[in-house]
């Protein structure tokens, strides 16, 4: 029988291709690869598609442990990453010629003006809010915050020490309901009880620290808090009880707060819905429908303040891991400018994306927090030089005089049931007196691989011996991100920062003509939990980018955001909207945030919620 010529002659020509590939062609770049280049200081044109959805399946189960062991190969680190990255523009960064100095850390002088109108002190403001806030004696549900338990103590209602009582006993209901919260993953009654008898002597004597005084309070596990273990969502760090606070759990302590506990979170922050399967953790419930994520990577926090556990909440932000699980979970979370509020006592998985922040029932409440922790930490390097914190003008009656901005392309990447919402919310506020100025955001493409490039190339170093020692118990979808941030280059991460410069240049020419930008705060509502998420876990890097989507530009270039909720799904899912100024201008977003919580008319009561001055 004769043998085809053909066939045999490609395989003798095999080995001599494969030569050339690896021995003789160039490898490390070409002559015909195009750069388009960047004038500096000039925003490139955007294109018919400003913003690209990504492709990529939604995995658990089988195909997610298969996804993971293929990712961690020689065949996966060569083929399958870089194919995915292209197929997501991951590999953006490498086609642009940037010219720009980079900038690693996103810190901005203060502007040097002197607010002469401001005759009002912090102090006064609060004052002022708490003073303002409704009583809750209508029917109608509210949350119970800061002001409700203020009351309680002080015309001698509750004492700090009867609402401990009342704590422990839901957060013993919550690990025995069906399914469990799963919101505080560490707490310990003598420590609470402690506490709380402290705060009511002080009441008794009449010589409360602040007006955190007796309030309930838990911080997200990636903060340092005795006497808990430092987990940080994982089950292989924090194998000894804490001996030193963080700083914001100092603050708290100093105020007079009532630590309940440490909350849960996505393992090492590694994703944005807060499926975390291991046997620590697992997997924290939305309070407002138990079959739903709550968002992450803060997510016990916001479950724990949505469901009524303590009115306040401190989580840590890198890519809206405080605004995702805030939004989903129908309360207010706020991002400070990077280096307004100490991470010191965090674990620094990205050093430069990374601010901290409270979630509470309210913007009057985050006010209030936000006026105690924000300060300069020699204990920490960003921020040393910020501002004194103010809120001058957070108690207007109206917006008149400010100039809202909106790029109504980006503003309408979301889902229809939330962009009208969100469009109805912006008439709003200009009811109200705002001017609305139709500002153009640009290379918002460019900033979404950059971000992803920025954060996911900081912990993976950070996270190197721990990937090494620990591969085997971390959780599948933090070895898949872990392994897809190998990919990134020195030469990746550099360009990334030298976008960053850009974009912080263009952000400072948007602010001379608009105080602040509006978006909505997710492209969609929470999604839903499926039966094999709670064994394996899910990588959904589709979702991940949608819920990023507006939450990236405040993280690579440091400017504060605020999310407000506003109004729901007809599922009954949360909808909120986002509003975020200029570097340490802080007191805009929570004088309009007032304004948002007027534009909802009703606030639905969750699913779970425990009424803890009852």
């Amino acid at each position: 029988m004769a043998v085809p010529l053909l066939p045999l002659l490609l395989l003798s020509l095999l080995p001599l291709a494969a030569a050339y590939l690896c021995c003789v062609r160039r490898h490390t770049g070409s002559a015909a690869t195009l750069l388009l280049r960047r004038e500096p200081g000039r925003a490139a044109p955007r294109g018919p598609d400003p913003l690209r959805d990504p492709w990529a399946p939604r995995l658990c189960g089988f195909g997610l442990r298969l996804l993971v062991h293929v990712a961690n190969t020689a065949f996966g680190q060569i083929c399958l990453l870089p194919f995915l990255m292209r197929l997501n523009n991951f590999l953006l960064m490498r086609s642009l010629d940037i010219h720009e100095d980079p900038t690693f850390i996103p810190e901005v002088a203060a502007e040097v003006t002197e607010d002469k109108h401001e005759a009002k002190s912090t102090l006064d403001i609060i004052g002022q809010l708490i003073d303002a806030r409704s009583d809750s004696a209508s029917n109608e549900f509210s949350f119970k915050g800061i002001k409700d338990y203020l009351d309680c103590y002080r015309s001698g209602k509750l004492t700090p020490s009867r609402v401990a009582k009342n704590i422990i006993a839901m957060l013993e209901d919550c690990d025995k309901s069906t399914p469990p919260l799963r919101a505080i993953v560490q707490w310990d009654p003598e420590q609470i009880m402690l506490m709380a008898e402290a705060s009511t002597a002080r009441y008794r004597n009449k010589c409360t620290l602040s007006y955190l005084d007796g309030i309930p309070v838990c911080l997200k596990e990636e903060f340092k808090v005795v006497p808990y273990h430092h987990r940080v969502g994982t089950v292989f760090l924090g194998a000894q009880p804490e001996t030193e606070d963080a700083t914001v759990a100092k603050k708290l302590r100093k105020a007079g707060a009532i630590i309940i506990g440490v909350s849960n979170m996505h393992e090492l922050g590694t994703g944005t819905t807060g499926c975390n399967p291991n046997r620590y953790h697992k997997i924290p419930r939305n309070p407002y429908k138990p079959s739903h994520f709550t968002g992450g990577s803060s997510s016990g926090s916001a479950a724990a303040v949505a469901a009524g556990l303590c009115p306040v909440a401190i989580g840590t932000d890198g890519g809206g891991s405080v605004r995702i699980p805030a939004s989903f979970c129908g309360v207010v979370g706020l991002k400070g400018t990077f280096g307004r509020i100490s991470c010191h006592g965090s674990l620094p998985l990205s050093y430069s994306t990374v601010s901290a922040g409270p979630i509470c029932t309210s913007v009057a409440d985050a006010a209030i927090v936000y006026s105690i922790l924000a300060e300069p930490d020699p204990l920490y390097p960003y921020g040393l030089n910020q501002p004194k914190v103010t809120l001058s003008g957070m108690c207007a009656p109206d917006l008149k005089g400010l100039k809202l901005g909106v790029d109504w392309t980006f503003f309408k990447a979301c889902d229809a049931e939330v962009l009208s919402i969100c469009e109805k919310a912006v008439e709003h506020l200009q009811s109200l007196g705002a001017s609305v100025v139709e500002v153009s955001l640009p290379e918002m493409e460019e900033v979404r691989v950059a971000h992803a490039i920025c954060i996911l190339s900081e912990m993976r170093d950070f996270l190197q011996p721990d990937f090494n020692k620990h591969f085997q118990e971390m959780n599948l979808e933090t070895r898949a991100n872990l392994a897809l941030a190998s990919q990134f280059t020195a030469l990746d991460y550099i360009t990334a920062n030298r976008q960053r410069t850009r974009s912080m240049r263009f952000l400072r020419e948007i602010f001379t003509t608009v105080n602040c930008i509006l978006t909505p705060a997710v492209a969609c509502t929470a999604p839903r939990i499926y039966e094999s998420d709670l064994l394996t876990g899910s990588s959904d890097m589709s979702f991940t980018v949608r819920s990023m989507r507006f939450m990236q530009l405040g993280n690579f270039t440091g400017i504060p955001g605020l999310v407000v909720p506003i109004g729901y799904s007809t599922a009954g899912l949360p909808i909120s909207f986002q509003v975020m100024a200029k570097w340490w201008d802080e007191a805009v977003l929570l004088r309009i945030g007032l304004k948002l919580e007027q534009f909802r008319y009703q606030t639905k009561k969750p699913s779970i919620y425990y009424d803890i001055l009852a």
